[in-house]
């Protein structure tokens, strides 16, 4: 891989930083009454970004700073990924912030930094560059979960994260350490050259490093955070980490096994399996209990991370992993979709002081507003895995790199857990349908194009996934 132009390497990233900077001052001399401006100047930098990123779509693979950094494939797919994610809470939060009293600029550079760490995650080449990215994209979350400090459970959510996620990142930094140990170097390239020549160290190492990973994907048994703090913060900061920390802790596990630790799939493969099965039967089960909508979706990201999970178990294998890996990416975007269109409802239902958030406020929805009920079913399907949407198409794919693999019973437990995720997804559809009610709706025109938009790339991706998916698979790890 071609050494190139240090900042070329990180344009995108570099670009995004600095706006995030200049927007921070300049949000000082915005007046209060008046943030709108600093969240359209903070959704115009990602959009800004995005062109960039697009813009290197086909190029040559290449490495920057002493190869800490990569810009591939892989990293182009993702980064465009992360930033769609990035205008879309943006898209969520507009009117959200004003209408719950949050209304500050600092919400939008804190977002904006969160994304450049998820980018940095997804472009590091080296383990401590993994740190610092964890780093960078998780301290803005910690602070954006406790942003509604008038409220006793936000504060909260943001305590428990900060704590939780201080305790994981420890589990990664003595990872780092042991594998530095076992190889002399941390750089994943370097990893891989001495894993023939390591053994236990190492191996101990990639399970310290895969705990820190599992707590920021939310895998059982690391994901007790999960629902209070999905619970506790504010609903649009919960539907931008539900889809964006996702996207970065599995884009993070995706190189750093791959790329290093593919020597050790055979010590790995059996705790990936079981963490994959944990995980979707956790969640799903946890779910079905739950009556308040936001805790709901909370497990259900986590049974979702299980399926994910799925799609790595046969990274070892040099002949499933490209479809395995392909899967696995295809799967974010069919998740990231859904997930922010579906929380776009929740915001529209929400009212001050956490009223609305039951799953019993959604009776009467379909005769009240047909097209945000509408919308809403076709996110529940969607998250089951039912035509026509994407995330059928998602776990069709999952499915297939599972059985090429040779994992049958794996793909059996993701497939009777999808059962019974109907359960409690159903049950949002059969109150919105069946039961009455007099719900009242906020109308927001970001909001509504969000959800909206949501809706429509749910359905109409599901017709043509080919060139999704033929997306995905040029962004495979070299």
């Amino acid at each position: 891989m071609p050494q190139s132009s240090d900042f070329q390497t990180i344009l995108p990233l570099t670009i995004l930083t600095v706006w995030a900077c200049v927007l921070l001052l300049v949000d000082l001399f915005i007046p209060k009454t008046q943030k709108w401006i600093t969240a359209t100047l903070a959704a115009a930098g990602l959009a800004v970004t995005l062109g960039v990123t697009l813009a290197q779509l086909g190029g040559p693979a290449s490495t920057g700073f002493s190869g800490m950094v990569v810009q591939d494939g892989f990293s182009t797919f993702l980064n465009a990924l992360q930033l769609v994610c990035g205008l879309l809470g943006v898209a969520l939060a507009f009117g959200y912030v004003k209408r719950m009293g949050l209304e500050r600029g600092e919400y939008y550079t804190l977002l904006l930094f969160s994304v450049i760490g998820m980018m940095l995650m997804v472009q590091a080449a080296d383990l401590i560059m993994v740190f610092l990215a964890l780093e960078m994209l998780s301290i803005p979350l910690y602070v954006l979960a406790a942003f509604n400090r008038t409220q006793s459970a936000s504060e909260e959510s943001g305590l428990k994260y900060f704590l939780l996620g201080a305790f994981s990142t420890g589990f990664v930094v003595y990872g780092i350490a042991l594998v530095f140990g076992a190889t002399g170097t941390t750089n994943l390239a370097g990893i891989l050259a001495s894993a023939p020549t390591s053994g236990l160290l190492l191996t101990i190492g990639a399970a310290l490093i895969l705990v820190g990973f599992g707590f920021k994907v939310a895998a059982v048994p690391f994901h007790m955070w999960t629902p209070d703090v999905y619970q506790g913060a504010p609903t649009s900061v919960t539907g931008f980490m539900a889809a964006g920390a996702k996207i970065a802790g599995f884009a993070a596990l995706l190189r750093v096994f791959s790329t290093a630790f593919p020597a050790l799939a055979v010590d790995m493969t059996d705790i990936l399996w079981a963490l994959s099965a944990l995980t979707m039967i956790g969640g799903n089960l946890l779910a079905i209990s739950q009556s308040d909508i936001k805790r709901m979706l909370a497990y259900s990201s986590i049974a979702h991370a299980g399926y994910i999970l799925m799609a790595f178990v046969p990274y070892g294998n040099p002949d499933v992993a490209p479809v395995s890996i392909a899967a696995g990416l295809f799967y974010l975007v069919a998740y990231a979709v859904t997930n922010f269109g579906a929380w776009g409802v929740v915001i529209a239902m929400e009212k001050s002081e956490g009223r609305g958030l039951a799953i019993s406020d959604y009776a009467g929805l379909a005769k009240k507003h047909p097209v945000l009920a509408a919308a809403m079913t076709v996110f529940m399907l969607s998250l089951i895995g039912f035509p026509p949407t994407l995330g059928l198409v998602g776990k069709f794919y999952l499915f297939r790199a599972v059985l090429s693999g040779g994992f049958v019973w794996l793909a059996v437990i993701g497939v009777v857990t999808s059962l019974i995720s109907a359960y409690y997804y159903l049950r949002v559809v059969v109150t919105m349908y069946m039961h009455e009610g007099e719900p009242t709706v906020e109308r927001e025109f970001w909001l509504d194009f969000t959800w909206g938009l949501s809706a429509l790339a749910t359905v109409v991706l599901s017709f043509i996934p080919q060139a999704l998916f033929v997306m995905a698979s040029s962004a495979l790890l070299k």
